[in-house]
């Protein structure tokens, strides 16, 4: 007779999966509340206790740390030595044991839970069941995850076993399982004892869904979230209509989310290879929309945009004449949706705009390495910004240049973004000179260039910059300063009759 050991806090699909193990002729040792629903499934089950001869104890922190059930998962079966001891010590073999474990997950999710909780759910029998069983695959059968119960069955039902590639690839499942589970506990302790920079770091992410490829089509890529999954997410996202997400497609959905972020008032950002083509703010979306289309007509094609309203009628008539990847919005109204779901590929998601201020750690590869840094959430107000010049903004110049600061933040550095009237109208991303970053968007804006505002992600370090601006009629402009030039700025803006301000904030996105 075979014998199995079940042990699961959640208990989906559990009765028919051990039914099926009793039907084909497996013991079933199990302990506490999986036992308890097995026998009220009308089951005879084996206590653990009747196999160790040892009562649970301390609150069943012990049950399962005994020879008698890790002897019987560890033996090998061929090995005489092996077989001496088992004989010897009175041991049982255990030839499958199905686990899964404490909810520390959902334990450190719930707001109401305490510490102590949280403790308590830190499994220590169930993770070393598991790698004991996982170590010794020629023998056993480890199953953590309940999608794999029905392959199981069919295996023993066809074999009179699993096969040795699919017990290995169990066991790999587990050690798997039990890193990221290993991987939680140990953030949770870098977070109570405020351990910003932990000697070992340790990351863990579940699998969203495989993608068609990455950036280019020669590239494999997959989809990855985080267990806290934040709500203001593309993560977290609703797909509503639409061909999959591809990995560009959640890229650029991600860099649109995180402008709009900026956005308290009705907010429009078109986003194109990550960077911002077009934004606008305005009293309603529909206002917002048109100006962040008005920014770049031409770049906003086969482009994403994210608002923060709920997408009208009005709204979604105007987004149906142009070719986009994605629309993200917290809503749509049903005849937004008729209208939009006319083209069959484009994307539709739903976002909830309510906590979009989140903190977290960004983690970027490099080859061999990971950098890690915190979110760049850090906000400029208008209490924040120093005049350096003879000619001082107004309220309005205030406004718009703040408005300015929060959208070149998102660009690419070197970055240079005009605003004019609450919305882009150009965006110079991604240059290796800051001089060059500003021509790109004051030759974008053209004449709009004229009485606009001009913010730059990082300080001048030469007038150049200034002196270009000035031919094109900008009247203001937003920096953070700190450059050992900056007399050289100040002067040009004061002969050409331009106002600045210093935010004494760098914002360099690489």
């Amino acid at each position: 007779m075979k014998r199995a050991l079940v042990s699961v806090s959640d208990k989906t699909n559990l009765v028919p999966f051990v039914q099926n193990l009793i039907e084909l002729g497996y013991d079933i040792i199990s302990t506490g509340g999986t036992k308890k629903s097995l026998e009220e499934a009308g089951m005879n089950i084996i206590s653990i206790d009747e196999v160790t001869g040892f009562p649970e104890i301390l609150e069943g922190r012990v049950k399962t740390l005994h020879p008698l059930v890790h002897g019987g998962l560890l033996a090998k079966r061929g090995d005489e030595y092996h077989q001496q001891q088992v004989a010897k010590n009175n041991i049982e073999y255990i030839d499958l044991v199905c686990v899964n474990l404490y909810p520390f997950a959902k334990t450190i999710q719930n707001p109401e839970s305490t510490h102590e909780d949280k403790i308590e759910n830190i499994d220590i029998g169930g993770p070393s069941m598991l790698r004991s069983a996982a170590k010794n695959f020629n023998d056993v059968t480890v199953v953590v995850d309940v999608k794999d119960y029905d392959q199981i069955i069919d295996e023993i039902r066809e074999h009179g076993n699993t096969t040795l590639n699919t017990r290995q690839k169990l066991a790999g499942k587990v050690f798997n399982h039990t890193a990221a589970y290993d991987a939680m506990i140990a953030n949770y302790f870098n977070q109570i004892n405020e351990i910003k920079i932990p000697e070992k770091l340790t990351v863990t992410y579940d699998l969203k869904q495989s993608l068609r490829y990455g950036e280019n089509p020669h590239q494999s890529a997959a989809f990855y979230q985080t267990l806290e999954k934040p709500s203001y997410s593309v993560v977290a996202s609703e797909q509503l209509h639409g061909k999959e997400l591809s990995y560009n497609n959640i890229a650029d959905a991600n860099a649109a989310l995180e402008i709009l972020a900026e956005f308290e008032a009705p907010a429009a950002v078109a986003v194109k290879h990550m960077n911002p083509c077009g934004v606008g703010i305005g009293s309603t979306i529909e206002e917002a929309y048109a100006k962040a289309y008005e920014a770049d007509s031409t770049s906003i094609f086969g482009g994403i945009v994210a608002l923060n309203r709920e997408v009208s009628k009005e709204v979604a008539t105007e987004l149906h004449k142009i070719f986009l990847e994605i629309i993200s919005a917290p809503s749509f109204t049903e005849e937004a949706l008729q209208i939009l779901k006319q083209k069959k590929n484009i994307r539709l998601l739903t976002t909830d705009m309510s906590n979009r201020r989140q903190l977290g750690h960004k983690l970027t590869t490099v080859k061999g390495g990971l950098l890690q840094q915190d979110l760049d959430t850090l906000e400029v107000t208008l209490e924040d910004l120093e005049c350096v010049t003879e000619v001082k903004p107004t309220q309005e110049d205030l406004e718009q240049l703040l408005f300015g600061f929060k959208v070149v933040k998102h660009v690419k550095s070197n970055a240079i973004a005009l605003v004019k009237d609450n919305m882009t109208v150009g965006v110079g991303a991604g240059q290796m000179n800051r001089v060059g970053a500003a021509k790109i968007a004051l030759e974008q804006a053209n004449e709009l260039a004229s009485g606009s505002y001009l913010a730059s992600d990082a300080f001048f370090p030469m007038s150049d910059t200034v002196e270009l601006a000035a031919k094109y009629g900008v009247k203001a402009i937003i920096q953070p300063g700190g450059s050992i030039k900056d007399q050289d700025s100040i002067d040009a803006c004061n002969k050409f009759g331009i106002a600045m301000v210093f935010t004494k904030v760098r914002h360099f996105k690489h």
